[in-house]
Order: structure tokens, then C-alpha cells, then sequence
């Protein structure tokens, strides 16, 4: 038996970006317009108009590869292996010890090069 990969089909996907922008303007528009009313209540509908936005949005073909890529970025965070606390304070010290090393070799440096040009110059 073969395997059947079933491809969503998406249908109408322009009529569904201009639903999108609609949603967006008018709950723009909507804000401005209820400019009196609360915060909260006019937060809230915000809300409610970008999930709905964001629901169409994914019904669409670009829609599915956002939501398909944030499926992948999430699995991936989770194979990451953090450090431990030991490991990131001897990271940081290296660092810090690095950083002040390489500050006193450019000092150094820059009081020579100042002191071969005020031997030239007079």
C-alpha cells in the first residue's frame, strides 16, 4: 500500500486577505469612533476583531505556512539544550575577561602609537 498525502486545497484566497483587511480597517476605525468609550471595552473588541482576522488569515495558503513554520520554531525551542548555572557564570566571566584583555592590548597600543606620534610631531 502506498502512502496518500492529502494537500489542503485553498480556495479563494484573495477574497479571504480582502476579509482580512476589512476586519483590520474597520476595528481601526471602530477604535477612532468609540474613541469616548473605555479603554477595556474597546481593547476587548480589538481583540475579538484580530482573532477573527487572524483566524481567516489562516485559512489562506500563506496563513497555513505561518502557522506551519511556528509549529517547526516551536519544536525546535524545545530541543534546545540550555546551559546549566555553572556553565553560563564561566561563560560569562570568560567573557568579561576577554572584553578587558582585549580593552588593555587597544590601550596599550593606542598610548604607544600616541607617544611614537608625539615623538614625531614633536
Amino acid at each position: 500500500m502506498g502512502v496518500v498525502t492529502e494537500e489542503k486545497q485553498f480556495r479563494l484566497d484573495g477574497l479571504k486577505w480582502l476579509v482580512v483587511l476589512l476586519l483590520v480597517g474597520g476595528a481601526i476605525y471602530a477604535n477612532w469612533y468609540f474613541s469616548q468609550e473605555s479603554a477595556l471595552y474597546r481593547v476587548i473588541g480589538l481583540l475579538l476583531v484580530m482573532l477573527a482576522a487572524a483566524f481567516v488569515a489562516s485559512q489562506t495558503e500563506k496563513g497555513a505556512a505561518v502557522i506551519e513554520l511556528a509549529v517547526g520554531a516551536r519544536t525546535e525551542w524545545r530541543k534546545v539544550v540550555w546551559p546549566t548555572k555553572q556553565e553560563r557564570n564561566q561563560t560569562t566571566l570568560i567573557v568579561v575577561a576577554v572584553i578587558l584583555l582585549m580593552a588593555l592590548i587597544l590601550w596599550g597600543i593606542d598610548s604607544l602609537l600616541s607617544w611614537v606620534a608625539s615623538l614625531i610631531l614633536g
